[in-house]
């Protein structure tokens, strides 16, 4: 049922939350019967004339503890959002007053645990290193992929095209990630990293996420780029990542990547009927 049939006659409730500086609305649908549309999160997502933000977040009832649904800001759907992930994590487990959650998203199975110390991990699940599951157009060796530069493709529930650089710091990344998001190697386009070795176990990294730009921290991407620095031999299986919004610590595990980080929830607020009928597809 379109989400304009259930809540015009109401206001909407949402929560903006943040990991790092990689912000989201969440509407928490367990209780309501709420589908958002390509429209609505594009109208959400206008940092001028909504509310904005790099992932929109719709909770609803699964098979776990809850089902996660994440749309990015230009109306796309995303199949994983590990930032995201970690902050509905926290706002559940305070919620039902659990310290461990079982999540469901088109990625599959996902498990998060209260860390201590203010801090949520998540396990983000295997990552996919088979041309096929990223995917890639056509077989290619995902270890170093045959584009300039050479870099790493990994799925992590979502494809991601990971640059390993001198210095991350003086790639424009507003002109270098648009080039490879669109790259026809990735059908569904993909998420872009470029990373540097700050020292052991190390990395530095800046994002470019499809469908939103430039984010200043990105969960998912961390995964891939931890697991594609472990492939290479940069570094070890457990890597601390500092991010223009923070830091990420990621521990590739026989069970799955983990990542662990703060989370922060903003406020709460209300979208209006006016701001809702407005958006009207």
């Amino acid at each position: 049922m379109p989400l304009m049939d259930t809540v015009t006659h109401q206001h909407l409730p949402f929560m903006k939350m943040h990991g790092l500086g990689n912000d989201f609305v969440v509407v928490d649908a367990r209780k309501a019967d709420i589908e958002i549309t390509p429209a609505m999160a594009r109208g959400i997502g206008h940092r001028r004339f909504g509310i904005g933000f790099d992932q929109l977040t719709v909770i609803s009832n699964g098979p776990g503890d809850a089902h996660l649904v994440f749309y990015n800001s230009d109306g796309s759907t995303s199949g994983a959002c590990g930032n995201a992930t970690r902050c509905v994590a926290r706002y559940l487990m305070n919620d039902l007053s659990t310290e461990k959650l079982h999540l469901t998203t088109e990625r599959g199975d996902l498990y998060a645990i209260d860390a201590g110390d203010g801090l949520t991990s998540v396990n983000m699940g295997h990552p996919q290193l088979q041309w096929s599951d990223i995917p890639l157009a056509e077989d290619a060796d995902t270890l170093e992929l045959p584009i300039e530069g050479g870099p790493s493709a990994t799925g992590m529930g979502n494809p991601h095209c990971t640059f390993f650089v001198e210095d991350a710091e003086r790639i424009p990344l507003e002109e270098f990630g648009p080039r490879y998001e669109h790259h026809p190697l990735y059908p569904e386009r993909t998420n872009v990293q470029i990373a540097h070795l700050v020292g052991p176990d190390h990395l530095r990294m800046r994002v470019w996420e499809r469908g939103v730009g430039v984010t200043l921290s990105s969960g998912s991407s961390s995964c891939a780029t931890a697991v594609a620095a472990a492939r290479r031999g940069l570094t070890g299986r457990k890597v601390q990542i500092d991010l223009d919004g923070g830091t990420l610590w990621i521990d590739w595990r026989e069970d799955g990547v983990w990542m662990t980080g703060e989370t922060m929830h903003v406020c709460n607020g209300e979208f209006t009927r006016q701001f809702l009928e407005s958006l009207a597809e």
